[in-house]
């Protein structure tokens, strides 16, 4: 009994690392396409907002060229597995690939396109930004600005790229 102690106290700083990573929020405000670059990893959510409306923005990544990215420069994804606008990534594929949400409507700014933006319900009642249909996500091991290490990874059922400003795909 005494050796399983630490391990159940190493698991519970592993479930509240998680929770903390898919749960918070953070201002998706302010900053340009590199404005910020807070955190990296499990410990950061994606730029959603709560009350606020996300932004998202181009910038020019290496290896991938000019993609979308968030508020804070974090490159942005779509999910071969997302249909019909709607998410399909939900639990540990939403803790690896926090959705991008926003608290009022998405604005584009930086050469992203304001026609192409949009907006989906999750199953939790938050709203997705969506950009040519596709709902968008960052990635937890994109520890910071101007990183695309999702780029054509197969995870979850189906491959994630980034998306270029006219909504196709980038980094094959």
């Amino acid at each position: 009994m005494i050796r399983t102690l630490p391990a159940i106290a190493a698991l519970s700083v592993g479930v509240a690392l998680a929770i903390a990573g898919c749960g918070g929020s953070s201002s998706g405000s302010g900053g340009g396409a590199y404005g910020s670059e807070e955190g990296g990893g499990a410990s950061r959510a994606a730029s959603s907002s709560s009350g606020s409306a996300a932004a998202v923005a181009v910038a020019s990544v290496p290896e991938v060229g000019k993609v979308l990215v968030d508020a804070k420069g974090f490159t942005l994804y779509y999910f071969e597995k997302d249909k019909a606008g709607k998410s399909a990534c939900y639990g540990a594929c939403a803790s690896a690939w926090p959705p991008l949400t926003t608290g009022g409507a998405p604005h584009a700014t930086h050469g992203a396109k304001a026609s192409k933006l949009g907006t989906t319900k999750r199953e939790d009642g938050s709203t997705q930004v969506t950009y040519a249909g596709w709902p968008l996500y960052t990635y937890v091991a994109d520890a910071k600005a101007g990183e695309a290490k999702g780029t054509d990874l197969e995870a979850f059922g189906a491959p994630w790229y980034p998306l270029h400003p006219n909504g196709e795909k980038a980094g094959e």
